[in-house]
């Protein structure tokens, strides 16, 4: 069965949206900081936490994930701050 959309490992990436995580305080300036950035094509690439085992024993009804998916966990604050740079269309 062919999925209506896959991710392209191919594109580049484009932009941060928001602000980093150094001005937001969720770093130590390790290599380990949550992000969201668009990509090249237009796709959102988010870096957090993976709490896949933990969290998905736990989904709502008629939520899942993939073999392919992970649940990533990322800060409030990132969010927010991110809000004002992701299109409302």
């Amino acid at each position: 069965m062919v999925r209506p959309w896959e991710a392209d490992p191919a594109t580049g990436f484009r932009r941060r949206l928001g602000k980093a995580p150094q001005e937001l305080g969720v770093t130590t300036d390790n290599p380990d900081c949550p992000d969201i950035w668009e990509l090249d094509n237009g796709d959102i690439a988010v870096i957090g936490r993976d709490l896949t085992e933990s969290l998905g024993k736990h989904l709502p009804t008629g939520v899942s994930i993939g073999a392919d998916e992970r649940l990533v966990i990322i800060p409030r604050s990132m969010m927010i701050a991110a809000k004002p740079d992701i299109p409302n269309v």
